[in-house]
């Protein structure tokens, strides 16, 4: 095991991380920027180093400014958390350069999946169906109008390099699809540092099912079963939960346990056909009674927490064993669901046009109670900024139900104290009252629906 892992990332991302590999004995060090210089994960890390001004470009997105700070420190290991440059095979390949080890898929790995549209092509090479759209970056405007008349309208426009809802919008005729393509290519390179754009058919309201993965580097592959991550918000995930209700009330679809079983079994060929190692999601599209393969996230994902409560696994202890090169020793027999978990993400956002909400956290209290677990990244006195994702907090709920969860959230959410800023708070109690989530009729338009409601 290391002795010293680097942690290139911020907020709660980082504060977890501290808080397992202090527990597993492991050294740590967290860079910050300027502006994140007062948060929590600064002060509860062993070590500290600042890496820049408060532009992600110069501070979480700089390879020489991570690369010098784990170098100073003599950290044999950096992880990246999610977003920023964790899906970044050309900072992984820095890494092993510097004889460090990035945590996480073999850079081999990385380097198949690099570009979204041709992961997207060796995937259904190996069998796995895939939302319809171009199998390669679209060059221009003017192919992007030609693959558009193919694939046919509304077309979602995608980052390559991207990942998290970034990068992504609609186009429903041909006149949207020029400043769309603009936009996500614009928002690909401030956001990722990398260009290329392409396109996928978009169906108007899936399901968005994942299936978690964990693998070692001598071929021991395992799902961890799946995870719902539907309601979302301009492509970007707010409630997540595990199992995933389709499963449970499906009208139409019988038998389930053949359905789940053939998700799985998708999701453990594409990442085999990636030769994938470490933990990793294969996210899925389930429309018009097929699931669609979308893409695989080389990453520990935000919603991590309700698998590893389902199912017992440690995902991230799994992951720095992995990346140490330790044997995978859980079978997949031994994965068994346990219990119901959702997770809500807190962001510092008017509830109701969804603009940012930067600002000084006056008051912040936690809520407690069974099955309730908060991981955050501020406390009472920060300062939430404009520079990054606006994610303050994670609310994960537990419990031996769905019913029994809901029950628990609705209080916890009511009990969840934040003043100075705005939050999505008021759009969690609204989710958790309406009779569709209860029911478990989910779609990525379900807030949109909502609020037409």
């Amino acid at each position: 095991m290391f002795q010293k892992v680097l942690i290139a990332n911020r907020g709660e991302i980082a504060l977890r991380l501290i808080k397992v590999l202090n527990s597993m004995g492991v050294g740590t060090v967290a860079v910050y920027s300027d502006a994140d210089a007062g948060l929590p994960f600064v002060a509860e890390a062993n070590e500290a180093v600042r890496i820049g001004p408060p532009a992600a470009k110069d501070s979480y997105l700089s390879f020489d400014a991570l690369l010098d700070a784990a170098k100073t420190t003599g950290a044999q290991a950096i992880h990246p958390g999610y977003g920023f440059l964790s899906e970044n095979v050309d900072f992984a390949e820095a890494c092993r350069q510097h004889q460090l080890v990035f945590i996480g898929p073999e850079v081999e790995s990385m380097r198949r999946m690099k570009d979204k549209s041709q992961a997207r092509r060796l995937v259904s090479a190996a069998g796995v169906q895939v939302v319809p759209g171009s199998y390669g970056v679209v060059a221009d405007i003017g192919a992007a109008h030609q693959q558009a008349e193919k694939i046919g309208f509304p077309i979602l426009c995608k980052a390559a390099g991207g990942g998290g809802g970034i990068g992504m919008a609609v186009a429903r005729s041909s006149d949207e699809l020029d400043k769309v393509f603009r936009q996500c290519a614009d928002r690909a390179r401030s956001a990722f540092g990398r260009e290329g754009i392409y396109l996928e058919r978009y169906f108007e309201a899936p399901r968005h099912i994942e299936v978690q993965i964990l693998g070692d580097r001598f071929g021991h592959l395992i799902h961890g079963l799946e995870r719902e991550c539907s309601i979302q918000r301009r492509h970007q995930k707010v409630v997540e939960e595990a199992p995933s209700p389709l499963f449970s009330n499906p009208p139409g679809l019988e038998p389930t346990d053949s359905l789940r079983a053939a998700l799985f079994e998708s999701a453990l060929i594409a990442a085999r056909s990636f030769g994938y190692s470490n933990a990793g999601t294969v996210e899925f599209l389930y429309a018009e009674g097929a699931f669609y393969f979308i893409e695989m996230n080389a990453r520990l994902q935000v919603e991590h927490p309700i698998t590893e409560l389902t199912t017992g696994i440690d995902l991230i202890g799994w992951q720095l064993k992995l990346a140490a090169g330790e044997a995978l020793t859980v079978s997949q027999d031994s994965v068994i669901r346990q219990g119901v978990a959702i997770e809500f993400r807190i962001y510092a956002e008017d509830s109701v046009n969804f603009f940012p909400s930067p600002g000084t956290l006056t008051r912040y209290r936690e809520p407690t109670g069974p099955g309730i677990r908060v991981d955050a990244g501020y406390q009472e006195g920060a300062v939430v900024t404009p520079f990054y994702d606006p994610l303050i907090a994670k609310l994960i709920v537990s419990g031996s139900s769905r019913e029994q969860v809901i029950h628990r959230a609705r209080t916890a959410v009511r009990e969840f104290r934040v003043e100075g800023i705005k939050t999505n708070l008021p759009l969690h109690q609204r989710i958790l009252d309406s009779e569709k989530f209860c029911r478990g009729e989910l779609s990525t338009r379900f807030i949109e629906e909502m609020g037409k409601a």
